[in-house]
């Protein structure tokens, strides 16, 4: 399954029309391109399931809720999602956004709860070897770069700012984005650059499982 110069040129046209009186007399054509959308994500889907448990995938709506944002054009100009892991024991989520210019593959965490917050903090703070470890690895640095996510300009309450592992403590969001050029996005083998971006993050996605399954001593909380 590929994406098509048609997916991405519907997106750029909608981006530099961004009104409602564009789209609705060409929703029909939206309605196509998103269903080839839909086809990519769920055989990106498909695919991982030979080697992680996806639970399912969920394209987000392209209609942007406009009463609080400053920006008021009613439509997202792109074609993105999410891929959610099943059960309570495998934590993390895949990330995929297909939009000219701005294509990303990753996951991680966005917005942990205070209880998993506080918990990936404890982790870092205790033993923070095995999470540089990951992160160093060549392919996976090469891939990712640097973890991303807003963070506290200090050390969060009950952490010592000297701690060794501070500028991992510090954040409030783990997650980490693979961007794809609008040439690498229409290659035949996009698909499979997206797969092995996944299988590239799921060393990460098993240690914040581990860590977030268990408590300080390792023992299941499940």
């Amino acid at each position: 399954m590929n994406i098509s110069k048609e997916n991405l040129a519907f997106l750029s046209a909608l981006k530099k029309n961004n009104t409602r009186d564009w789209f609705n007399p060409r929703k029909e054509e939206f309605k196509k391109h998103e269903k080839e959308a839909k086809e990519f994500f769920q055989s990106v889907e498909n695919r991982m399931n030979e080697t992680d448990q996806i639970e399912g995938y969920k394209v987000f709506r392209i209609y942007r809720d406009v009463r609080f944002s400053a920006d008021k054009t009613p439509f997202k100009a792109r074609f993105a999602g999410s891929f959610s892991r099943a059960t309570a024991a495998l934590r993390g989520g895949y990330y995929l956004n297909i939009e000219p210019g701005n294509s990303i593959a990753g996951g991680g965490f966005y917005a942990p709860n205070p209880e998993d917050l506080k918990r990936i903090r404890m982790e870092f703070d205790m033993d923070d070897s095995e999470i540089r470890e990951i992160m160093s690895n060549p392919k996976f640095k090469t891939t990712f770069g640097d973890m991303q996510g807003d963070e506290l300009k200090s050390a969060p309450k009950g952490f010592d700012k000297e701690s060794k592992a501070i500028d991992l403590i510090r954040k409030k969001q783990f997650y980490f984005i693979r961007h794809f050029s609008d040439a690498e996005v229409l290659s035949p083998d996009f698909e499979d650059k997206v797969i092995d971006s996944y299988l590239t993050i799921r060393p990460y996605f098993d240690y914040m499982s581990s860590a977030l399954t268990t408590d300080l001593n390792g023992e299941s909380i499940l």
